[in-house]
């Protein structure tokens, strides 16, 4: 193995590509948030991934009235700055996202809301500031 000398980088291949946050936002893989979650307190920039969109705050069929995405999305970033700030020693915590199936919860009223585990994740983002990303752990 060779040895590294201070401000040597040759110990590691040229980039080849890269795949920028910003890339991600507009390829819809990533729903920038940032405007939400300033309200809810974070003080960066926050994204989902477009499974956590999908699977926590757009509204399904038959939900129209009962809940709204803006109502979702809130929920879910409140609840990502709640736990991002007991785990303040760490760039990523698993958090607990309860969504209730409104059209099962009319068939059956005893049945619980489903238990979600997305991460809040903590990161550097395409110009080295700190991010923060709701992902699946499979998004990531």
């Amino acid at each position: 193995m060779p040895k590294l000398e201070r401000g040597n980088d040759t110990a590691f291949a040229p980039v080849i590509d890269a795949y920028t946050r910003a890339q991600a936002i507009e390829d819809g893989i990533l729903v920038d948030v940032s405007d939400t979650a300033r309200e809810a307190g974070f003080k960066i920039p926050v994204a989902v991934t477009r499974t956590v969109w999908d699977r926590l705050v757009a509204l399904p069929d038959g939900y129209r009235g009962f809940q709204d995405e803006r109502g979702r999305l809130w929920d879910v970033l409140w609840m990502a700055r709640h736990y991002a700030l007991r785990a303040s020693d760490s760039d990523r915590v698993t958090m607990c996202v309860l969504v209730r199936d409104i059209r099962k919860d009319l068939r059956d009223s005893n049945r619980a809301p489903r238990k979600h585990f997305p991460i809040v994740a903590i990161g550097a983002g395409d110009e080295g500031g700190p991010v923060a990303t709701v992902m699946f752990p499979e998004d990531d």
